[in-house]
């Protein structure tokens, strides 16, 4: 039988050395200024943090945070939430967007949990990506953030508006920038790489006002798309 192909994009074995030195010094400048970040979810467990990040999608960090407790008081187990009656938790995410596919979303995920997991959250993209309400990138967080495991890079809208200010995809679609990113970036980076920027677009490099003269990546962002400065 043929060996399996890998699905992780390689690195280019050469870098044009303007790109890499801009690589290099923004990968550097992020970790200096904002260290090892957390998720910006709330979670004490795997399972609680897949079940955030399904709730997450088009809904921001602050309205699931301020969600979850009750939810996770009720139903801390995936045991509880699969033997959980749908409008019950429909009533608990009723203040998020598209809340009943939400509710239908988590318990179908707590089921197949129980069902084909005994109640644990895998450790691969494959077996996540099979779970309801979960694509590529909520696969992402839940790998790299629980398990630092980093099968890719997650791509949110913070991810890549910056990355394409950055020069390093040119790409509007999420899939197609992460293979750009993972192309790019040393594996060492892609969890951080997202975590950083995403805190980066959120206090610095805002999407109406970015605070560029305050900016430490200023001296290696090309400013792709913004007017020069004055």
């Amino acid at each position: 039988m043929p060996a399996r192909k890998s699905s992780r994009s390689k690195r280019p074995k050469t870098l044009d050395p303007e790109l890499k030195k801009r690589i290099s010094g923004t990968l550097r400048r992020l970790k200096k200024h904002y260290g090892d970040v957390e998720c910006a979810l709330i979670h004490d467990s795997p399972f609680q943090l897949l079940t955030a990040t399904i709730l997450s999608a088009q809904c921001t960090d602050e309205r699931v945070n301020a969600t979850t407790p009750t939810l996770f008081e009720k139903y801390p187990t995936p045991e509880k939430l699969a033997a959980a009656k749908l409008s019950a938790v429909e009533k608990i995410v009723k203040t998020l967007g598209f809340f009943r596919s939400k509710a239908k979303n988590i318990t179908g995920m707590a089921k197949a949990l129980m069902k084909d997991h005994d109640g644990e959250v895998p450790r691969t993209l494959e077996e996540l990506v099979a779970l309801p309400g979960v694509g590529r990138k909520t696969a992402n967080v839940v790998l790299g953030t629980a398990f630092g495991i980093p099968s890719g890079v997650v791509v949110d809208t913070h991810v890549k508006r910056i990355s394409n200010l950055l020069g390093l995809t040119t790409s509007k679609n999420p899939e197609i920038i992460e293979r750009d990113l993972m192309a790019l970036l040393p594996e060492s980076e892609w969890i951080m790489y997202s975590h950083r920027l995403i805190h980066h677009g959120r206090q610095i490099c805002i999407a109406r006002r970015p605070q560029c003269r305050e900016c430490p990546l200023l001296t290696y962002c090309p400013r792709v798309g913004l007017d020069p400065l004055e």
